[in-house]
């Protein structure tokens, strides 16, 4: 029975340590663009992506594709090709380090010989987010996008407007992940750019490396340890956004070492109840019964190092006695005068007993190290037992917490409807107005406070309800279009104050609600305004409207005295009066 448990328990480590061997297959593209031809170059993109790519490698991905500096058509191959090597795989990642920019809602990344003169450039230009979604496609467990592209973006501030309505947004804009199995995470969130910092990689590079692909580890968690790390490097002005559509269960990129078959806990507690009641005797026959009750494993071998302890050190006794009564007897013959032959066989055995008594101390000396090293063992194997422990209380409770609806004190966030959230130093943020529906204050893509006043304005001029410059006051401009956003949708949100119901209203409109209002001698025709034309004979009156000229009369006419008691007429260019 005992042998056909231990053969049981060896099958069973042998297939475990099998399990990352037979992980599913995993792909990546790695992307960096840095030498950029129409615009200054950039430094760190190249290095994250050498990082990124060593990252994978050492990770055991089944391949790695590494790309630097492509060109408009290189990348659209690239992307092609890859979208072909990840048929059959489980995960799939693709890594984009370089320029990024957004155009009316859609997020793109910039090959480094693009030219973006213009917005409507972008799609012969850049690729499109999507394209980058659908070379991942074939992957069937994850599909892993990853943005380090939310750089301030020298193409967005020279790029002239061909729609008065295309919004050009600095960084790039939040999507939802609406393809199953899909993760995309960007450096930054909505409105904001990302830092390049100032060592060799950026803040958000540097913690991918250091949390991306530890065993085990749910990718979610993951990116949520690399947002922390990357608002304590940039002093909280960089914050990454994520957002997944993945289930219940975790995904990680590297799977979790394998683990060893669990140990009994409760015969463990007995050895070592049985190993300290035979230190405390510290007698050779107190180990030699542990070792026969226990003959094999961690304690068994330990009570063999402190007994073989023991053991060296009661030769040591002996052999330094030994050669202290030879060296007695040897001074005592050469006092008496004894013979010369017994004089040197004390001589002789004076000396083996002091070789003996060296050689018994080095013997000491190094069963003494083996205990030392033994305690070490048993010390660190205590300390893990110990955050065992802990770590499995930690996780009881939390459940037990969750499963009671309470939320862990360290998830918990102020939401617009508690006291908390009146204390953001950023701009005010409105709480819920009466009447309003409460919004999810969990959700993980609420955007943080201190944003909603910018990205509240790029909505309302998505919408046309605002004109001007996006710059993140909530000033008398801002409370004007939402005011227009009122009107014009039927909603009635406080204007004094940028809330997440008003940006969650405005989100939802697809099209445009405030009419475009135009200077007077233009009309509105679609997005655009017009200059109103009239025909001959017609001038544009006040009203806009094109309106009948007025007949003309002459000098004389318009200045000629009216007199109650003259009719006067104008003949042959003179003026008479009957």
């Amino acid at each position: 029975m005992l042998r056909s448990a231990a053969f049981v328990s060896a099958l069973l480590a042998v297939c475990l340590a099998n399990q990352a061997a037979m992980a599913g297959k995993r792909v990546a593209l790695v992307i960096g663009n840095s030498s950029y031809q129409n615009v200054a170059a950039l430094t760190n993109p190249v290095h994250d992506a050498a990082a990124v790519t060593e990252m994978f490698k050492n990770a055991s991905f089944d391949l790695v594709e590494s790309r630097r500096d492509l060109t408009s058509q290189e990348m659209r191959r690239a992307l092609r090709d890859f979208g072909d090597k990840a048929r059959g795989a489980d995960i799939a990642v693709i890594y984009f380090a370089g320029h990024g920019l957004e155009v009316d809602g859609t997020n793109y990344v910039v090959p480094v010989d693009a030219v973006l003169e213009r917005d409507a450039d972008v799609d012969d230009e850049a690729v499109s987010l999507n394209r980058i979604l659908v070379a991942a496609e074939p992957a069937t467990k994850l599909r892993l996008i990853i943005l380090d592209a939310c750089r301030d973006n020298p193409f967005t501030k020279k790029m002239k407007r061909t729609v008065a309505a295309r919004s050009l947004g600095r960084g790039l804009v939040g999507v939802e992940a609406n393809r199953p199995n899909t993760f995309i995470a960007f450096a930054a969130k909505e409105g904001s750019t990302a830092a390049d910092g100032d060592g060799q990689n950026s803040p958000f590079s540097t913690a991918l490396l250091k949390h991306l692909t530890r065993p085990g580890l749910d990718i979610r968690k993951a990116f949520g340890y690399v947002r922390d790390d990357v608002m304590s490097a940039t002093g909280n002005q960089q914050e990454p956004y994520t957002t997944n559509s993945l289930g219940g269960n975790d995904v990680a990129l590297v799977p979790a070492p394998a683990a060893a078959p669990a140990a009994n806990d409760n015969a463990n507690a007995e050895i070592r109840r049985d190993y300290e009641l035979a230190e405390r005797v510290g007698t050779k026959e107190a180990w030699d019964s542990f070792v026969a009750a226990h003959p094999s494993g961690f304690y068994a071998d330990l009570a063999k190092a402190q007994r073989n302890k023991l053991a060296a050190e009661t030769a040591r006794i002996e052999a330094t006695e030994k050669a202290r009564l030879a060296a007695e007897e040897q001074a005592r013959l050469a006092a008496e005068g004894a013979k010369a032959s017994e004089q040197a066989k004390a001589v002789a055995q004076s000396k083996a007993a002091e070789e003996a008594k060296l050689a018994a101390e080095k013997k000491t000396q190094v069963e003494d190290a083996k205990v030392a090293a033994a305690e070490r063992a048993k010390a660190a194997e205590d300390a893990r037992l110990a955050g065992e422990k802990a770590r499995m209380e930690a996780e009881k409770a939390a459940a037990s917490k969750a499963a009671s609806g309470i939320a862990p004190t360290a998830m918990a966030v102020p939401t617009a409807d508690k006291p908390d959230a009146a204390k953001s130093t950023g701009p005010a943020v409105a709480a819920r107005t009466p009447g309003q529906a409460n919004p999810d204050a969990t959700r993980s893509n609420q955007p943080a406070q201190p944003d909603l006043p910018r990205l509240l304005q790029t909505e309302l001029r998505r919408v046309g309800c605002k004109s001007g410059e996006i710059d993140g006051e909530w000033n008398a401009s801002s409370r004007r279009a939402l005011s227009s956003f009122n009107d014009h949708a039927g909603t009635k949100f406080d204007v004094k104050l940028a809330s997440t119901d008003a940006l969650d209203a405005v989100k939802a409109k697809t099209g445009r609600v405030c009419p475009l209002d135009c200077e007077r001698g233009f009309r509105a025709e679609g997005d655009h305004c017009v200059k109103i034309t009239c025909d001959a004979g017609y001038v544009l009156g006040s009203n806009g409207s094109c309106q009948k000229r007025p007949p003309q009369v002459t000098q004389r006419e318009r200045h000629a005295p009216a007199s109650p008691r003259h009719k006067c007429f104008v003949y042959n260019g003179a003026s008479v009066c009957e």
